[in-house]
């Protein structure tokens, strides 16, 4: 029931699944330009070129309306149209009819460390373009129509170079532009170009109905949903030793080591290879000391802070969802891999006689710069506790099936111990506390941080997790949970984690509630998210009483998270299922 679904580039780049690159008018964080560039996550985020259509006669820019489908792109106006689709992950076709189009390195002034340097290869008879910024070469083959006008070739200093392309009066002209991380043979199409949309448009419409097979007309973004996570994967290379799905193919261009465990969550039923890898991508990277890096990508791997250790909610999930795909040697690897981790938790971060662990910085729970950290840093929290106490009870039960009794029974013990510290230490009766752990001084605040031990569900006494539900109400808005109470003097409504609705706040929140026993509570809240998404999109972040979209627009937890709950909603709603 794939249809041709429509997204607007201003929002979701053009890009093709297993690409370093992508089309769309968005430079930085800050940066949208008025035409749509060729831009490139290797060595970061770089617009390298611009995209310009041209009316043939003039040569001058043409106002175009801009479409994009999954398979295609189209630069339409009432004297013709340019289409661009991806041939391979890193080539796109364009062809144009009655209007011309100027590639152009995006930046004018070319130094000895920075720009385009542009000239005509004299062995393929193609024209490139070398990036400093990405370390690519960038090559233009005509494939059809008259000889391009070439300007700026071998130019220095600041100039404008580049080619436009136009037809010879007789037919389309039709382009290749590549990404080339070597250099290259000459570029040969296998394929004619409506082949090539029709791959693109196959292969998506593939993933489509792996990933979503459930989807409804009561789950309208769930195509909108996978083809964000589709676009947003690439292709094993730099420090990815496997295919990952970046957060986005804006400037979040990044895995980041807990948003991983949403996207390997959501592609589990359908594409489980795909998930698996996104789950170990982040453990590819894990350090002697069992310690994850903060974030991965194309050229860098940062160790700077830590995430919070959601990683055994998340494979005992997982576990579920790829049961019978998941070998010996996979769980026997993903055991260790975790106990690691938790090692790392319980040895690196418990000061000396403390029964709990602490974060150093508000960006190692990834609520950066949520109020609980506002007193001090160096906290315990109580969210971190309960994290760790799921992630114990994963490896004590991943331990029995491995046949590790005696280690199972210790990981089961430490996560009665640290669960009894949790309650003993930080519950008050009515709240969990955070606890500076220099000063030993106790607060509590708005932030929903404070209620995430609901994570622990059937683990919690059924007591605490009733209060945990009547506070987690309290953040509720029309849109869905407040990150920072709406009626708090902290609030701000696009204040990052004071205040905006997040995905995976909201996928914790709802699975803790179902499995504490409030699923009417759970429902509601889903029910909202996923009406967020479906009228805003797939935001880092949401305006918790506006509902507008924030910050980076083609966030794929965001995707995840929705098509999660989406597919949890049409479970619910299918009889014998």
């Amino acid at each position: 029931m794939t249809t041709v679904l429509e997204f607007s580039v201003d929002d979701i780049p053009f890009s093709g699944h297993g690409s370093w690159f992508g089309i769309s008018p968005v430079l930085g964080q800050r940066s949208r330009a008025d035409d749509l560039h060729l831009v490139s996550h290797r060595n970061g985020m770089h617009g390298v070129l611009r995209l310009v259509p041209v009316d043939p006669a003039t040569g001058k820019r043409v106002d175009t309306t801009v479409r994009a489908t999954p398979a295609v792109l189209s630069w339409e106006h009432a004297g013709g149209r340019i289409d661009i689709a991806y041939d391979t992950v890193d080539a796109v076709r364009l062809r144009g009819v009655g209007l011309g189009m100027r590639v152009e390195a995006a930046a004018a002034a070319l130094t000895p460390f920075s720009g385009a340097y542009f000239y005509p290869d004299a062995a393929d008879g193609g024209h490139t373009f070398t990036a400093y910024e990405t370390g690519c070469r960038y090559r233009i083959t005509v494939l059809d129509g008259r000889e391009p006008e070439v300007f700026g070739a071998q130019a220095l200093g600041e100039a404008e170079r580049g080619l436009t392309i136009t037809g010879d009066g007789s037919g389309p002209w039709e382009i290749a532009i590549e990404e080339l991380t070597g250099g290259g043979v000459p570029y040969r199409p296998a394929y004619d170009f409506e082949q090539v949309v029709t791959a693109s448009a196959d292969a998506f419409a593939g993933f489509v109905d792996a990933v979503a097979p459930w989807r409804s007309a009561d789950t309208p973004a769930a195509e909108l949903a996978c083809y964000t996570l589709w676009s947003a994967t690439v292709a094993p290379e730099g420090f990815l030793k496997r295919p990952g799905v970046l957060m986005s193919k804006h400037w979040m261009d990044k895995v980041w080591s807990w948003d991983h465990c949403f996207n390997a969550l959501a592609l589990a039923p359908g594409a489980p290879e795909l998930a698996w890898d996104q789950f170990s991508v982040i453990f590819d990277h894990q350090d002697p000391t069992g310690v994850l890096p903060d974030s991965v990508t194309h050229s860098e791997v940062l160790f700077n802070f830590v995430k919070p250790p959601i990683h055994g909610w998340a494979l005992g999930q997982l576990r579920r969802l790829l049961a019978d795909r998941l070998g010996r040697d996979e769980l026997t690897e993903a055991y260790h891999r975790l106990a690691r981790w938790t090692d790392f938790w319980l040895t690196r971060r418990r000061g000396p006689g403390d029964r709990l662990p602490h974060y150093q910085h508000g960006n190692d729970s990834g609520w950066d710069n949520a109020t609980t950290f506002d007193p001090e840093r160096v906290i315990v929290t109580a969210d971190l506790a309960g994290f760790l106490v799921l992630q114990l009870r994963e490896l004590a039960d991943l331990a029995a099936d491995l046949g590790r009794p005696e280690e199972a029974a210790r990981w089961a013990g430490l996560a009665t111990s640290t669960c009894e510290a949790l309650v003993d230490e930080l519950w008050s009766g009515d709240r969990f506390y955070a606890r500076g752990v220099h000063t030993g001084q106790k607060w509590a605040t708005d932030s929903l941080l404070d209620l995430m031990p609901i994570a622990l569900g059937q683990h919690l006494p059924e007591p605490i997790a009733a209060v945990l539900a009547d506070r987690i109400a309290t953040h509720l808005t029309p849109h869905g949970l407040a990150s920072e109470r709406t009626d708090s003097s902290h609030y701000q409504s696009d204040g990052y984690w004071r205040g905006p609705i997040w995905a995976p706040a909201t996928m914790l929140v709802v699975d803790g509630l179902r499995r504490a026993g409030h699923g009417e509570l759970a429902r509601r809240i889903s029910d909202r998210f996923r009406a967020l998404c479906e009228a805003s999109g797939f935001a880092e972040n949401f305006d918790a009483l506006t509902g507008a979209a924030l910050r980076d627009r083609a966030y794929t937890w965001t995707a995840s998270v929705y098509l999660l709950l989406a597919r949890h909603h049409v479970a619910d709603h299918t009889p014998n299922s």
